[in-house]
């Protein structure tokens, strides 16, 4: 089984009516990119659910997907119809054949062990840990959030694991994949805690944690907050953060600490203000837009 690809170059935001175009005309997937990715001129757009797209790349490639016995004179003519209408933002296209390929195999082919700090590493389970005598924590990419390729979820891990959690309570909220949970586990807490509003991501989390040996206790929700904790670490959006604010400061004990990621640098002053009645929150470290913010329990 094959598909065939038609793909060009477009201008700025002609990019969405053309996606649209196409996806009426039958494409399986539409996709635009930075015509200058994986290079010195690539430009990174961040962005989170419900926040207006207000940059786009002033050059991309759209490429449009197609079943294997699609005509590529129809598609041809589809497209010369669309640079028709706006020739100025459309450029000339080429074809593709994307063959059957084993997926499962070109997924892992993109994950390789992480190293968070030379303590602590990220190994997918079909690879050997480069530093055996390190913390290897063992997680594949799956139906949860966290495998420590996002610069939120590094940024957390780092946080972590500068802390001294010898016999501390710990916090995971919004859990994921249960990372968080599981360093700071295999770094010393004492007791850990992980909640997360999806089961799905509950129930990974779980497995995650038996397959390295770890103790963290999961719950569905907030089920299990009925105390207080040492460390608490959130990687979640801005918009939710915000909204949480009052619930997550109550849940961190006087004295505690606080850590805030998936907060983009616009949205610094909004986090601010939201935990300011409780807890000082600063911006501690920044990556690729992404920033991490944190702060003591008054």
């Amino acid at each position: 089984m094959s598909w065939i690809e038609i793909s060009g170059p477009v201008k700025g935001a002609a990019a969405d009516a053309i996606a649209d175009a196409l996806l009426e005309a039958g494409a399986l997937a539409v996709d635009v990119a930075d015509l200058n990715a994986e290079s010195d001129a690539e430009q990174p757009i961040f962005g989170e659910p419900g926040m207006a797209l207000t940059q786009r790349w002033a050059d991309s490639r759209i490429a449009a997907l197609f079943d294997g016995d699609a005509s590529t004179d129809e598609l041809e003519a589809l497209w010369n119809s669309l640079r028709a209408e706006d020739a100025d933002s459309l450029g000339p296209h080429e074809f593709r054949v994307v063959p059957e390929t084993d997926w499962v195999r070109a997924t892992q082919a993109q994950f390789e062990p992480i190293e968070i700090t030379p303590n602590l590493w990220i190994v997918p389970t079909w690879c050997e840990p480069p530093q055996p005598a390190a913390i290897n924590l063992r997680v594949d990419p799956g139906l949860a959030f966290g495998t420590g390729t996002h610069p939120t979820t590094r940024l957390c891990l780092q946080w972590l694991s500068d802390l001294p959690l010898a016999g501390k309570s710990v916090l995971d909220y919004g859990c994921g994949s249960g990372i968080l949970a599981m360093a700071a586990s295999a770094l010393g807490a004492a007791n850990v805690f992980g909640v997360d509003i999806d089961p799905q991501a509950v129930e990974t989390a779980r497995f995650n944690t038996e397959a390295n040996g770890l103790a963290v206790t999961y719950a569905v929700s907030d089920q299990a907050l009925d105390r207080q904790y040492d460390v608490v670490v959130a990687n979640i959006l801005a918009g939710p953060l915000t909204v949480l604010a009052p619930a997550l400061c109550a849940l961190v004990q006087s004295g505690g600490q606080l850590a805030l990621a998936g907060i983009l640098t616009p949205q610094i002053e909004r986090i601010q203000a939201a935990y300011a009645p409780w807890i000082a929150m600063t911006v501690s470290a920044e990556r690729d837009g992404w920033v991490r913010m944190t702060g003591t329990r008054r």
